[in-house]
């Protein structure tokens, strides 16, 4: 049994090792051949204002546009590398650092998801895309389902990984750096390297965990999204299990569910080939060939 580490949404590879010479993802091991340092790549970064903050954002490729969302807490778009190296062979593929992680500021505003999608708006804007598919995972696919929800016409299809319905209190309320840097110091160092307010980051951490504390999300916003989604999820994800990415997938009229085996709440990480194979085929279908999976409900079969 994995012990439970976050207490809100972390992105954990479950590895250990590594050094801070170059970007990194927390509890960072073996990155798989993965030779970009995706979200902290400065000769080709750019920044856009969103509202109160500056973001940081990275484009790679041609193609179709994706963007991709990683996790929150500690999450970094380094994580999804391997994701992100092959999803750029055939498509563009735009990679932001979301409010208080990596090389974007954090702002002053209140933390809501609201913000956040209005945040990659900003960031689709700046790249001048006005339709993309999104990648997002845990924290980013969270936010994915809200952009779709408030933009449709901007969201063509999405891929989550890891975001089921969610009760509030189902995290804990309290995440400290000293309790990050005894899991892993190299990535808390690193981070305090690349952040523009380092000093500010216990502040974020208190504020990002009661948000996630508060959280609840269900069918209202599930039921809002038109378009094409696929959900993947670990069977072994004790932060949205299996049970709660189904129920989504039960609300979400145009959907379709992968369950990785043997795999933990960053499924591409302990499964990446699984994952693969589910999710390059989704994002390089056509659009209409995207049919929702019939929902079938327990038991509706009667005996004759």
């Amino acid at each position: 049994m994995r012990k439970k580490i976050f207490i809100g949404l972390l992105s954990l590879s479950l590895l250990s090792g590594g050094t801070v010479d170059a970007a990194r993802y927390f509890m960072q091991g073996d990155s798989k051949g993965v030779k970009t340092p995706y979200g902290d790549n400065v000769k080709i970064g750019k920044y856009v204002r969103a509202g109160d903050a500056k973001l940081y954002y990275e484009v790679y490729g041609k193609g179709e546009p994706i963007l991709i969302l990683h996790g929150g807490g500690v999450g970094s778009p380094y994580e999804m590398g391997r994701l992100i190296d092959d999803l750029r062979k055939n498509h563009k593929v735009i990679v932001m650092s979301t409010r208080g992680h990596g090389r974007s500021e954090i702002g002053d505003a209140p933390l809501t998801y609201e913000q956040k999608a209005n945040d990659a708006i900003a960031v689709l804007n700046a790249v001048g895309e006005q339709k993309v598919q999104i990648v997002g995972f845990s924290d980013g696919a969270y936010t994915a389902y809200k952009i779709a929800a408030m933009y449709p016409a901007r969201v063509e299809r999405i891929t989550a990984i890891g975001a089921g319905t969610l009760k509030a209190g189902y995290f804990g309320d309290s995440m400290r750096i000293e309790d990050l840097a005894a899991i892993d110091a190299d990535f808390v160092e690193y981070e305090k390297t690349i952040m523009p307010e380092p000093e500010r980051w216990q502040d974020f951490c208190n504020k990002y965990i009661q948000f996630w504390h508060n959280m609840s999300v269900g069918g209202e916003i599930f039921r809002a999204i038109k378009c094409p989604v696929l959900l993947i999820v670990g069977d072994e994800d004790d932060h949205a299990p299996v049970i709660t990415v189904l129920e989504a997938h039960q609300f979400i009229p145009n959907s379709r569910l992968c369950v990785i085996p043997k795999a933990w709440h960053s499924a591409f990480l302990d499964n990446y080939e699984m994952t693969a194979q589910a999710i390059l085929p989704f994002v390089n279908s056509k659009l209409e060939d995207l049919k929702p999976s019939k929902k079938v409900e327990y038991n509706s079969r009667q005996e004759s």
